[in-house]
């Protein structure tokens, strides 16, 4: 017999997502669910499981199918356990003729893990998404809130390096307190 595991957001994350609703006209609710997601995923270890996504659609009253097709849809939300450090290697027209796939190969080389896969140690999650938005400083891999651009192989190696010796799942600042550049 399986469990089903019923998840709520924490009180903290509650308010904001009432917060996050209360900015829709009544009837229009369900336009807070891409925020909710991510206030989902960031709640719920760095993903979204089905409890997770049940969750949200409770808070907004809505069929849980309604949530999973937008889940499902977007590469931003993760349907399966990631690593502390997922790194979503952009695979789009810039990127990947400036060297995005060379990249991805590096990575998977030196990480041991294909596109999709997760370290055994649970550390890294390579990920392979659509335009990030950064075209003119390709290639370039987000990794939690940071951009990593221009990259070449030496790059990638000392932000792998850098990342391993953190050791933990952080939000990085935008000042690239990793140094790679």
């Amino acid at each position: 017999m399986t469990e089903h595991v019923v998840l709520e957001f924490s009180q903290e994350t509650t308010e904001v997502a009432k917060n996050i609703v209360a900015r829709y006209p009544e009837g229009k609710h369900k336009s807070a669910l891409i925020p909710l997601l991510h206030l989902a995923q960031a709640e719920f270890d760095g993903w979204l499981s089905v409890p997770a996504m049940d969750c949200v659609a409770r808070f907004l009253n809505i069929q849980p199918i309604e949530v999973y097709e937008v889940a499902s849809f977007y590469s931003m939300f993760n349907l399966k356990p990631v690593g502390k450090c997922l790194l979503e290697v952009c695979r789009t027209s810039s990127c990947w003729l400036s060297g995005a796939e060379d990249v991805v190969r590096h990575i998977e080389k030196k990480l041991g893990i294909k596109d999709g896969q997760t370290t055994a140690d649970g550390m890294f999650t390579l990920k392979t998404v659509e335009c990030l938005g950064s075209c003119g400083t390709a290639p370039m891999l987000q990794c939690g809130g940071d951009y990593y651009e221009n990259l070449t192989l030496e790059k990638v190696d000392t932000l792998l390096d850098k990342l391993k010796l953190d050791g933990s799942r952080r939000v990085y600042t935008q000042d690239n307190p990793l140094n790679i550049d």
